[in-house]
């Protein structure tokens, strides 16, 4: 016999599918370059701006708050958060050094199933970034294209997370997704380094047929690096 759904079931489908369109809008405005940390974020205005009730963006709101990226305070609602700290910069590195470190050990220590698909994110890592190349050539660097460029750059590393099985550090990688899309926001959306981010990587791919020891080491060292970057970056 089967189950006959309710139509407030397909309603609340929709909604959630509506929320997530909302997500992405939103934080692709809190990665542009317009909006300075501290501003004020009306949920009416962007409502209207984009023609939806306010429950989505207030919901979306509610997420973009867990990742750092926005703030509330009492009876005065939503803000852009102040820039990432030093001290919070150099937090975020020593977390990824011990959680990426210890899960690229773990991926590389089972079956090499992973490095497929590690070759494949790798691929779609060189293509973008040659797009990105191409349009800052021709100054035509968007924000849709620079967030697409941080989703293939990160899917490199959450399939190193989901090459462990392990539920709680699958988990982990998002959390840290979210405070690396803040880090990006806050110390600047430079995608200046795209061809260090893509040696690196292929660095740590190739680690893998080594074993585990190396491909850690191979992911610390890139984390290492990109830190080092983003010191520069702040300073700018």
């Amino acid at each position: 016999m089967s189950t006959v759904y309710p139509l407030r079931a397909r309603g609340a489908l929709e909604r959630i599918g509506l929320r997530d369109r909302v997500y992405d809008l939103v934080l692709d405005m809190l990665m542009s370059s317009d909006i300075e940390p501290g501003s004020r974020l009306s949920i009416d205005t962007i409502a209207r701006d984009l023609r939806v009730s306010p429950t989505p963006v207030r919901e979306a709101l509610v997420q973009l708050e867990r990742t750092g990226l926005v703030t509330r305070e009492a009876n005065k609602g939503y803000r852009v958060a102040p820039p990432i700290s030093d001290g919070q910069l150099e937090a975020l590195f020593d977390t990824r050094l011990v959680l990426e470190g210890g899960a690229t050990a773990l991926a590389a220590a089972r079956d090499d199933s992973i490095v497929p698909l590690l070759t494949q994110a790798l691929d779609d890592h060189r293509s973008i970034a040659q797009r990105v190349h191409d349009a800052m050539a021709s100054d035509a660097l968007d924000v849709a294209l620079l967030r697409e460029y941080f989703e293939v750059d990160w899917k490199f590393h959450h399939l190193i997370f989901e090459g462990t099985r392990n539920p709680f550090l699958i988990d982990m990688s998002e959390a840290i997704s979210t405070r690396v899309h803040r880090m990006r926001q806050t110390v600047t959306s430079r995608v200046s380094d795209a061809d260090f981010a893509v040696e690196e990587h292929q660095a740590i791919l190739d680690a893998f047929a080594e074993g585990p020891d190396a491909a850690a080491n191979a992911m610390r060292d890139h984390i290492e690096r990109v830190r080092e970057r983003s010191r520069e970056d702040a300073q700018r």
